[in-house]
């Protein structure tokens, strides 16, 4: 066992006087300035790690001489071997940690930097405010069982009109209020053409999907944007009927607005639900008062002063969200489902009104100004 020892001493011995230098700051004989001196003691530690834990060291070739051993001798030379490796591979770990650390310590003192100061700090970002109110109706839809579903921006006027019930000669068609890329082919006026699509290539199943997605249509004032985040909702099953539409509404207006909130549907007319109905909310400024409630904070600039007629609500204590009612049967004929087997409700609303309302926003430019000062706020 003797080689064993006589190779820990040699170690132990070059350990110590390259450990001197790190600590002592000193260079390797031939090494002038800080930054030859700091390569030079890399090189001088690369140098004793290969002499003794390379593939041709020292201690290696104590492994290569085990076949001139007795086999009764083998394994514990073998075992006593081993420790010696991991001894000289631990030294040499706390020997490179320490030589890393002098030469970070050397960069800066030639340095004009000052280790000591503070860090610049990197502002934390956030998610639009628009983003995060999409994303917690996808979530809350999500969990009552509702499968994410998508369809073009730019599509034909089948899925955006003539499937939905839309005739020709409906004042929704009109160059005022459409995009046209040409005759056939418009902007989507609304995510309805979803609905569409995916009855196409889902056919007689029981479907529940929400569709969020921009929409584009001629409008643009305090309230409205020419293009603008919609969310749609769309059920389709045997027995659906408009008590399930005015539950699922009445869950998620609760959730979005907060457990106080009260709802109300009004009758309306859209040509691809019968019967239809508007749906409001009770104001989420005034509580349903029409007056804004003291403290009311920073709701008060949308919703007007504390003590004042609420302008959300314009004093009737509702808002209106969005349109809903259950599936026109003229729509399951169109897209080769039997009305008399399935019914369906739907319903869809702005993401874009929905953040106004949840966060007290007046005008809607504000979400499309990319203004700092304004999105920090979120």
């Amino acid at each position: 066992m003797q080689p064993i020892e006589e190779i820990r001493v040699r170690l132990d011995g070059d350990m110590q006087q390259l450990e001197s230098l790190v600590a002592g700051g000193s260079a390797p004989a031939g090494a002038s300035g800080a930054q030859e001196g700091d390569k030079a003691l890399s090189k001088r530690f690369e140098e004793l790690k290969v002499k003794y834990t390379g593939k041709k060291g020292e201690i290696s070739g104590l492994l290569r001489s085990m076949g001139t051993l007795a086999p009764e001798a083998r394994p514990e030379f073998g075992k006593l071997v081993n420790e010696l490796r991991d001894y000289a591979e631990a030294k040499f770990a706390a020997l490179q940690a320490k030589i890393q650390e002098a030469e970070i310590a050397s960069s800066l003192s030639g340095s004009t930097l000052d280790a000591t100061l503070p860090g610049y700090r990197i502002p934390a970002g956030s998610l639009h405010p628009m983003t995060q109110v999409r994303e917690e109706i996808i979530s809350f839809f999500q969990g009552l069982g509702f499968e994410l579903a998508l369809a073009p921006e730019v599509d034909n006027d089948w899925y955006n009109f003539e499937a939905l019930n839309i005739p020709p000669d409906h004042p929704s068609r009109d160059m005022h209020d459409t995009f046209y890329v040409d005759d056939k082919v418009v902007l989507r006026t609304h995510t309805s053409n979803v609905q569409v699509h995916y009855m196409e290539t889902h056919r007689d199943q029981p479907i529940r999907i929400i569709a969020p997605g921009f929409v584009y249509r001629v409008d643009n004032d305090a309230t409205h944007s020419p293009m603008f985040q919609q969310v749609e909702c769309l059920v389709v099953d045997k027995d659906i009927s408009f008590a399930h539409l005015k539950g699922t509404l009445f869950l998620w207006a609760r959730h979005m607005f907060g457990a106080e909130t009260t709802m109300r549907f009004r009758p309306s007319y859209f040509p691809f639900t019968e019967p239809s109905a508007e749906m409001d909310v009770s104001c989420y400024f005034c509580k349903g008062t029409g007056t804004v409630p003291t403290g009311s904070g920073t709701l008060a600039p949308a919703g007007g002063a504390p003590g004042q007629p609420c302008r959300t609500c314009k004093t009737t204590g509702w808002i209106e969200i969005g349109g809903c009612g259950s599936v026109d049967p003229n729509v399951f004929g169109k897209v080769g489902w039997d009305p008399e087997k399935y019914t369906g409700f739907a319903f869809g609303f702005g993401i874009d009104r929905i953040t106004m309302l949840k966060y007290g926003i007046p005008d809607i430019s504000h979400l499309t100004r990319n203004d700092n000062r304004f999105l920090r706020q979120f």
